[in-house]
């Protein structure tokens, strides 16, 4: 069952005049030691940057919070598996309200894409709850 959708559309140019006037102070405040190492590996940072802006915004809406409530940037962390997919991991208030939104004997999984065409970066995200298999914990995972 579907416990969330978000999506959000973030401007590349406006990313990166934020970067140049904020600086570490932005990234620092915004996004994770992953997440920042990831972007400033990228020939395309601001772009990079935009899209997990876009991300941790629709994470934040499929939360059905937005950002308020106690949630904080980094409480959303997007990083990639081997193949590149882009996964959303969510710790701190975050967590609690996507535990606290879960039906019992389900687990929660975050599928979030992203994407980018100069000058626009955007990010969907669903959370989907699955039920628990009889027999098996899904925290072992």
């Amino acid at each position: 069952m579907i416990l969330g959708i978000g999506t959000d559309l973030a401007n590349i140019e406006r990313i990166q005049g934020t970067l140049d006037r904020f600086g570490d102070r932005f990234r620092n405040r915004v996004f994770t030691d992953i997440e920042q190492r990831k972007a400033e590996r990228r020939h395309d940072t601001a772009g990079t940057y935009a899209k997990r802006w876009a991300a941790k915004e629709a994470c934040s809406k499929a939360l059905g919070t937005g950002l308020r409530m106690g949630i904080a940037w980094k409480d959303m962390a997007v990083s990639n598996l081997r193949t590149g997919q882009p996964v959303m991991e969510v710790s701190g208030w975050a967590a609690d309200r996507l535990k606290e939104m879960t039906p019992p004997g389900h687990e929660a999984i975050i599928h979030v894409t992203l994407t980018d065409d100069h000058p626009w970066a955007q990010a969907f995200v669903v959370i989907e709850a699955r039920p628990v298999t009889p027999g098996t914990d899904s925290t072992d995972a």
